[in-house]
This record gives structure tokens, sequence and C-alpha cells, in this order.
């Protein structure tokens, strides 16, 4: 497994992280506009509702209450986007990243507008880490992945359909509230479209196969 980080990687890394000490310093600013709304009328006075931008900008935002939060996110990020980056190249790994962070985006405004309700913020670059371990697990399937809880080896294309399953339950049933399961989801799923896009078994053929 790669840990260098090559040149998106390493920029989003370090813009996710200043994002998030900019939020400390501000408070609930860059949430009431850069966070995902859901969509329609704005519920509060201080916040707009949702705008376009927020499809992209919610992914660079965090709890500011919550370390845990961005330290799994960026984890991930640098145990996985560094491996992906290798293999796609630069641009090519900046398109799938931000594909999937809109993808994650979509699903989530789908989900609250016809199912959940409710007027809350989505915020997290989960749905495009979740998106990178789509993409790890169908690029290096038998690479082996070390769980931490509990430390048990196994596959990468076990541990992603295992945690795709997971959220897939996690979100059906409403266990763990407050947390964007089928964004998770969403983002994975657009992940693998645009893989099997790129290498040439959809319908709809790239230009040239990007990947085998």
């Amino acid at each position: 497994m790669h840990i260098d980080l090559p040149p998106v990687t390493r920029a989003l890394l370090f813009a996710n992280i200043a994002i998030y000490l900019l939020e400390k310093l501000t408070g609930t600013l860059l949430i009431a506009h850069f966070a995902l709304w859901p969509l329609g009328p704005s519920q509060f006075a201080d916040v707009p509702g949702f705008e376009p931008w927020q499809l992209v900008t919610y992914g660079f935002l965090h709890d500011p209450e919550s370390l845990t939060h961005i330290a799994f996110n960026m984890f991930a990020l640098w145990m996985f986007g560094g491996a992906i980056e290798h293999t796609l190249g630069a641009r090519p790994f900046a398109i799938y990243y931000f594909v999937c962070v809109i993808g994650a985006a979509l699903t989530q405004l789908a989900v609250m507008h016809f199912f959940t309700g409710g007027f809350y913020p989505t915020l997290g670059a989960s749905g495009g880490i979740f998106g990178l371990l789509l993409a790890y697990g169908m690029m290096y399937p038998h690479q082996r992945i070390m769980l931490l809880f509990p430390p048990i080896p196994m596959p990468a294309w076990l541990f992603v359909a295992g945690y795709g399953a997971i959220e897939l339950f996690l979100g059906v049933t409403g266990t763990e509230a407050g947390v964007a399961h089928f964004a998770h989801l969403g983002g994975m799923a657009i992940g693998f479209v645009l893989i099997e896009y790129w290498r040439g078994k959809l319908p709809l053929k790239p230009r040239r196969i990007l990947m085998r």
C-alpha cells in the first residue's frame, strides 16, 4: 500500500485540515453557508438554505466539536488516496474524488427530500472517502487490509463489501442516527459507475480505456 502523498491527495488533506481549523475559529458560520442543506426554503433565519455550491463545499467541512470525524476521514484519505492517485494519475483522481463527493450529496438530498424529511446540514468528506474505499477494493481486490477492531486481516474486496453491507443495514434500520449512511453508499455507487465507464464496460464508452 502506498503511503507517500501525491499532489492531489496531499492538497485534499491540507485543505480539509485548514478548513477544520478555520471552523474552530468561526463557529457555525461556515456550516451555515457551505454545509449541504436540504432542498426547499430555509427553516432558520441565519441559514440561507440549499445553494448549488454546497454539493462540493460540504465535503470540506467537518463537525468542529468532533476531532474523531475529521481524523477518521483524513486517515482513510491518507491510506487509500495515494494508491489510487498513483494508479489513475492526478487529473482522473481529482475527477473521481469530486464526482463521488457530488454523487454522495445528490443521494443525501434525495433521501432527505423523499424519505427522512427534517432540516439539518450534512457535512464531511465521507462521500469522497467511501468512493476511494470502493475504488481501492476494485483496483486492489486481493490487497490485505488490517481491521482495527478486531485486528483481523482480510482482502480489500471483502472489507469493502462488508463495509458497504453494514452501511446499508444502518441506513435502512435508522441505526446510528446523525450519520449520512446513504450518502456514503451514494459515493460508493457513483464511484463504481465511473470506474466501470473508464474500463469500457458500460454501453456509453469513453474515448479511451483508462483502466483495465
